[in-house]
């Protein structure tokens, strides 16, 4: 069970709301230059909205972390892996990866890179993100050794992936990551869940010790281990 400073964390995530403009039409009748694009987006960001509140039960269930407390709790945690820094060098590239076609996993990576945005540091270190659609897992294990990442981190919709990517990533210096809970013992190292309200930091620490991930004894009696 997760044990520290809850009072340190923010308690949920706080959403802002931007109004979008729409251009209406000529005094001739026709749409003025980009109304049908601003259309499309419209009517995409909407879908997407619709899609993640129609989910159903099971993912609500498994996606309770709001992603600003992802962000620092992974910032923080980090820094406890005695790896971390030679495996980010002087900056700690973070991938995000989506899942083509899954509006869910979409929205999931864009405000994940938003809050990780706000950070100064990851593990101590200055960082970049960058987010990356799901090919197959070689292709990802060789986009982590080709940019030298150190953290991948999972949007949900690639559960039926994890197997594989769990295959994949082993042997390769990287920290996987998943919000999903249940990725954690299929094979993914890191992940977070909220039981009763109160955060969870999940460890899989057998594909830790496959992919370098060594974190200090002190952070893994906050955590709840899969071995």
């Amino acid at each position: 069970m997760y044990g520290g400073n809850k009072g340190s964390l923010p308690a949920r995530l706080q959403y802002s709301e931007h109004g979008v403009q729409m251009v209406g039409r000529r005094g001739d009748g026709r749409e003025c230059p980009g109304t049908a694009a601003r259309r499309f987006v419209l009517r995409s960001l909407a879908f997407a909205l619709l899609t993640v509140l129609l989910a159903p039960a099971s993912f609500a269930a498994s996606a309770l972390v709001p992603a600003d407390l992802q962000a620092e709790l992974l910032s923080k945690l980090a820094a406890y892996d005695r790896n971390f820094s030679a495996r980010a060098r002087s900056t700690a590239v973070v991938l995000i990866v989506t899942r083509s076609g899954n509006p869910r996993s979409s929205l999931s990576a864009a405000v994940m890179k938003s809050e990780l945005g706000k950070l100064e540091r990851i593990g101590g270190l200055p960082h970049r993100e960058s987010v990356i659609v799901f090919e197959n897992a070689a292709a990802l294990a060789k986009r982590v050794r080709s940019e030298g990442a150190a953290v991948v981190y999972l949007t949900p919709g690639l559960e039926d992936q994890v197997a594989e990517i769990q295959k994949a990533l082993t042997g390769v210096d990287v920290l996987s990551v998943s919000s999903v809970p249940e990725s954690i013992p299929e094979g993914i190292v890191l992940g977070f869940e909220l039981v009763s309200g109160k955060p969870k930091i999940l460890l899989n620490l057998a594909q830790a010790k496959r992919q370098n991930v060594n974190f200090k004894a002190d952070v893994l009696k906050l955590m709840k281990v899969y071995r």
